[in-house]
């Protein structure tokens, strides 16, 4: 049974960092790539970065470009989302997700495995 799971979420303020941690089990983790999403309130689910299986390309919504970095270390089975110079519009659920391939997608409908999601809030 594969499980994902995500930890580093919580209220931060404004120009904050935080760092998501998603530990991915069941899975052959280095075999596929992962991606982040964020679901804000009254919003639909969407894209926010995705790495490939081997670490070598990254992908990121423009909204969180130059300010978010995706990262995995497979031999933990974990992907990472380093986010600096956070914004209150950031605040949202972020889910990690595992890709059906080894190279990364930007639709949620490319991902088989989702965690249950961490919540960031950041004030103003």
């Amino acid at each position: 049974q594969v499980q994902l799971v995500e930890s580093g979420g919580g209220l931060v303020q404004a120009g904050d960092s935080l760092r998501l941690s998603c530990v991915s089990s069941g899975l052959t983790f280095s075999l596929y790539a992962m991606g982040w999403f964020r679901q804000a309130p009254g919003k639909e689910r969407e894209f926010v970065a995705a790495i490939t299986y081997n670490a070598r390309m990254t992908n990121y919504a423009d909204s969180v470009k130059g300010r978010f970095t995706i990262s995995r270390d497979n031999a933990k089975n974990t992907v990472y989302l380093q986010m600096n110079s956070l914004k209150p519009e950031d605040t949202a659920v972020y889910y990690c997700a595992s890709d059906r391939t080894s190279t990364y997608h930007r639709l949620a409908s490319e991902y088989d495995y989702w965690g249950q999601g961490t919540q960031v809030t950041v004030s103003s």
